[in-house]
């Protein structure tokens, strides 16, 4: 799981949803080729799972970029690593 897991307790092991009319419409296109409802649920969980942690990261690099001083203790890392290089 590239996502990471982070278990809240124990989850249920079958889920019950009212789908409305954009997610009928949405399963109607994940499961045209035959697949089942419950894979194509399944596989939506992760890739959401996994867009929400690369949102995350990405939200925090910036925020990082962001911060002058975070970049000068970069830049000074940089320094003294090329420094040990040289010796």
């Amino acid at each position: 799981m590239s996502y990471g897991r982070h278990d809240a307790g124990r989850m249920a092991d079958s889920i019950t949803f009212r789908p409305d009319d954009d997610a009928r419409r949405a399963l109607a296109v994940l499961t045209e080729g035959g697949a089942p409802v419950s894979v194509v649920v399944r596989a939506a969980l992760v890739a959401a799972a996994e867009a929400a942690v690369r949102d995350r990261l990405r939200a925090e690099a910036v925020a990082l970029a962001a911060d002058a001083r975070d970049r000068q203790r970069a830049a000074q890392v940089v320094r003294d690593m090329e420094a040990l290089r040289a010796e």
